[in-house]
């Protein structure tokens, strides 16, 4: 008798531990491909596996070496944490296929009281149990399969089959086709996707480098310090048959999006925050009015104070844009002295003249600015909250 193992194995494991979750503690996990949701089963997880080098008499598993752990680190830095994004491949995308033995021990440990080694001892699940009986006769089938299709694959019948089946699958894959080209046309309708072909002039407006100004920081609950506090970013944007994508590149974090034309001289912006899976977080909507009259081009948008977890809430701001010019070459500049000099993010900007222009991104005060115009457009009085709340947005020094 064997117990089954890799993808098998852990995705069945995580599956019981979501559930064994939920019941304990009366909540509900949305099972989709957003990490966060896995955060709860992670953590407690976790508890379990930092444990591990201490347990493997009592609950029966490998041997694990202690975490020496000299900074006094916490979740999720120390040796045998889980992260929740290991939670979410190895059960909702199921491409783990060896996970690591100390997630594996720890959901035995959770479910079962006991690790690996000890369940196969006394195993008391029977779905974890290899069914060899079955395997063999699977196997059995496979291979008379393939001696019956060797003997008769020059059969006339066969072939005639054969010719019928390739008939039917082309007519149901001409019906998937058009299915699929009529929701495409259906979604493109529907949402207005690409509804104004821009014009030359248009593209070349909106193409380029920007440097946009935000008073997003004025709005984040956990610094004491946000009196007055804005924020450049960098905004590349580079067109793309019929729409714009664009990296927009922050003092702590990136974004990713798009922007089109609804109409002439209107822009949709829509971008989220830059992850390593590509998920939607942190997603925002700005209105962009391209007026080449005006200095600064001002932009609305509904976006967030980009705070810490719950802290993170929706506002309505103002931001402000600037274009800096068209083509060239960006570089973020990262892990340098110059980076811990000026503590911020560094982004080098070459133009297609071979010019450098250097963008120092990071907090910094509106008071600073020696602009009156640009100022009155970043204060305290360019935030809108989503729940209004006294002393959330500091309207004055005084009161600093």
């Amino acid at each position: 008798m064997k117990i089954i193992s890799g993808k098998n194995e852990i995705v069945y494991l995580l599956s019981k531990v979501i559930e064994k979750y939920e019941n304990d503690n009366k909540t509900v996990i949305t099972r989709n491909s957003n990490r966060k949701n896995y955060e709860p089963i992670a953590r407690i997880l976790s508890e379990i596996s930092n444990r591990l080098p201490f347990t493997h008499i009592e609950l029966q598993h490998d041997i694990y070496n202690e975490d020496k752990n000299p900074l006094n680190q916490e979740y999720p830095y120390r040796k045998y944490d889980i992260s929740a994004n290991q939670v979410k491949d190895s059960y909702f995308n199921q491409i783990v296929s060896n996970p690591r033995p100390f997630l594996v021990d720890a959901c035995y440990i959770y479910l079962y009281g006991k690790g690996r080694k000890g369940f196969i001892e006394q195993p008391t699940d029977p779905n974890l149990i290899q069914d060899d009986a079955a395997l063999e006769k699977e196997k059995t089938m496979v291979n008379n399969f393939k001696s019956s299709f060797k003997k008769n694959r020059n059969n006339i019948k066969f072939l005639f089959r054969l010719s019928i089946l390739l008939s039917v699958s082309t007519f149901i894959l001409t019906l998937l086709y058009l299915k699929e080209k009529y929701e495409k046309d259906t979604l493109t309708s529907d949402m207005k996707i690409k509804p104004y072909t821009p014009t030359r002039e248009e593209i070349e407006k909106l193409e380029g480098v920007w440097l946009c100004y935000t008073g997003s920081p004025q709005a984040r609950i956990s610094d004491k310090n946000r009196y007055h506090l804005i924020v450049p970013n960098i905004i590349n944007v580079k067109y793309k048959n019929g729409y714009f994508v664009f990296t927009r590149y922050g003092a702590s974090f990136d974004h990713a999006g798009f922007m089109q034309f609804e109409s002439p001289g209107i822009v949709s912006i829509h971008s989220y925050v830059k992850t390593a899976d590509d998920a939607i977080e942190s997603p925002r909507h700005s209105l962009l009015k391209l007026d080449q009259k005006n200095k600064y081009l001002n932009v609305i948008s509904a976006s967030w104070n980009f705070d810490i977890a719950e802290k993170n809430k929706i506002i309505g701001i103002r931001e402000v844009y600037m274009k800096q010019g068209s083509g060239g070459k960006i570089n973020e500049i990262i892990n340098t002295l110059e980076n811990a000099s000026c503590r911020c993010k560094i982004i080098k900007w070459e133009s297609k003249d071979k010019e450098v222009k250097t963008f120092y991104l990071k907090n910094e005060s509106l008071d600073s600015l020696h602009d009156t115009e640009l100022k009155s457009l970043l204060n305290e009085k360019s935030i809108l909250l989503r729940d209004p709340k006294e002393n959330l947005i500091i309207p004055d020094s005084t009161n600093n």
